[in-house]
């Protein structure tokens, strides 16, 4: 793994020189996936269903389904399984070895999970299915590659931030404590050793990545309050970042 600094105070961490490991087979710790549960259930909803996976490699993560609702009208999708071994983190943030993910959908996105069949056959749409796979992707990667993920960290779809489906033109994973949730929801304490920190993870432009590498996660996020950019995945919300040409052409 190599390292830079950006101008805008990033660290960039590449992986070219990674071996990846021989496979490795888990299964889900029940006492974190039940601890996860009642803090979701708690802090947001009832658990509609959720999305097992068959074969883990590493860990193994499933994804907890909550129902828009009169209170909250947006699909909550949370991960278990992350959190069942710690990230290598870096000295001076063990607190942050723990990790789940989340994120917001509308509530028009298609999902079901009213039985298996039905599941797979919504999620083999990936215009509808980027979001799961993304929540996995990077739950798995800290694992993968004996890393960690943080607030403020980004995400790529390879390295031209290429759109995640054809539905969306959005390319980067940016990684932050949602204002939509309860602020109780942001931590789940198992015990003194252990406190599992919940991040939401929100797609943005390759422009905005580059806008953020260059001048940081404050300038990137004062962009988003001025175009008020919501924390619900809005696949065709404007480009805070792109560059006006000439006369104010694009």
């Amino acid at each position: 793994m190599s390292d830079e600094i950006t101008s805008g105070g990033s660290q960039i961490h590449r992986y070219e020189d990674h071996i990846p490991k021989g496979f490795e087979p888990a299964i889900g710790d029940g006492d974190n996936i039940e601890a996860i549960s009642n803090h979701i259930e708690k802090y947001i909803g009832p658990i509609e269903s959720v999305f097992h996976e068959v074969v883990s490699d590493k860990v193994h993560i499933d994804v907890h389904w909550v129902k828009p609702s009169a209170e909250r009208p947006y699909h909550v999708l949370v991960t278990s399984g992350m959190s069942d071994k710690p990230m290598n983190v870096p000295e001076g943030a063990e607190d942050l070895a723990f990790a789940e993910l989340f994120v917001l959908l509308p509530a028009s996105w298609n999902i079901n999970g009213e039985s298996y069949e039905l599941m797979e056959k919504v999620f083999s749409d990936q215009n509808t299915y980027w979001p799961v796979r993304w929540l996995k992707h990077i739950a798995r990667f800290p694992h993968e590659y004996d890393s960690w993920i943080g607030p403020r960290h980004t995400f790529p779809n390879g390295e031209g931030a290429e759109p995640f489906a054809e539905n969306t033109k959005l390319g980067c994973m940016f990684i932050f404590p949602s204002i939509c949730l309860p602020s109780e929801f942001a931590q789940l304490k198992i015990d003194d050793s252990k406190v599992i920190n919940f991040y939401s993870l929100y797609p943005i432009y390759k422009e905005e990545m580059d806008y953020k590498l260059r001048k940081g996660s404050d300038a990137l996020l004062d962009k988003f309050e001025q175009f008020r950019v919501s924390n619900i995945i809005d696949v065709n919300r404007a480009n805070t970042c792109v560059r006006k040409k000439f006369l104010g052409l694009f």
